[in-house]
């Protein structure tokens, strides 16, 4: 099938991330992913919730919002702690992907706050978000270090997600609105840079799928994921002797 964008089965769409957006937040990006776009800040309080206080252990949360005309029709805007279980979904799933990154008994007794709105949504809002927070934690983190509240940067690994589908038979990866939408079998992978995998949701939407599409599916996806992270590892870099984290002098990048 020709895809509406001209892209082949394999091909991500063009994506940006800037870093720096917010002049106030520790770490802060915006991704963009085709028409896709979220705004991201990582804010560092000091405290835990309270199972965690006297551990010494840090904590890591995400929220996650679409402003009310975000998508093709205008949403009502979620106030006041009544959000919608795909809200409530996506946002632990941020949360949870990321922590699982984060060497969190490294942190001491803070909180790092992850904020993601949708500005623009046109499919992949979840995965596009949970690409771009990486670099906002990162980029807190080694704030943090920097300002001699930490010893190391407490990161364990990149991150990154994609979605994968089975639209009109075919398989395509980093799928927009209008493909999610007629897709026989979604899946969304997150998955590190040293290629293990930290989250995986496949459906099929009045369909089925078999083991091998579902191998050919996670392969596409991996790849995918690795392509995002090479456009992290130019924000973001690793120095392979001490093993330190630190930011390099790009503001932006571009696939």
């Amino acid at each position: 099938m020709e895809r509406i964008d001209s892209r082949g089965p394999y091909d991500l769409r063009p994506t940006r991330i800037q870093r720096d957006v917010n002049i106030y937040a520790e770490g802060s990006a915006l991704i963009e992913m085709g028409n896709t776009k979220v705004y991201i800040t990582a804010s560092v309080q000091e405290g835990v919730p309270p199972f965690l206080k006297g551990t010494g252990q840090g904590w890591l949360t995400a929220e996650y919002s679409m402003l009310p005309r975000a998508g093709q029709t205008r949403s009502f805007r979620e106030r006041g702690g009544k959000i919608s279980g795909r809200t409530q979904e996506i946002q632990r799933l941020i949360g949870r992907v990321l922590r699982s990154v984060v060497d969190l008994s490294a942190l001491g007794e803070r909180t790092i706050w992850v904020d993601c709105d949708v500005l623009q949504a046109d499919g992949g809002t979840r995965t596009a978000s949970i690409t771009g927070a990486w670099v906002a934690v990162a980029d807190a983190l080694i704030k943090l270090k920097e300002k001699g509240e930490l010893d190391r940067v407490p990161l364990k690994d990149y991150l990154a997600a994609v979605s994968v589908g089975k639209v009109d038979g075919q398989l395509l990866l980093d799928l927009n609105y209008e493909e999610d939408s007629k897709a026989q079998v979604d899946m969304t992978v997150v998955a590190t840079g040293s290629n293990k995998l930290a989250d995986i949701h496949a459906s099929g939407e009045e369909a089925l799928f078999s083991r091998d599409e579902f191998n050919d599916m996670l392969t596409m996806a991996l790849d995918g994921i690795e392509r995002l992270i090479d456009l992290q590892k130019k924000l973001v870099t690793k120095d392979p002797n001490t093993g330190d984290w630190k930011k390099t002098d790009l503001k932006e990048v571009r696939l």
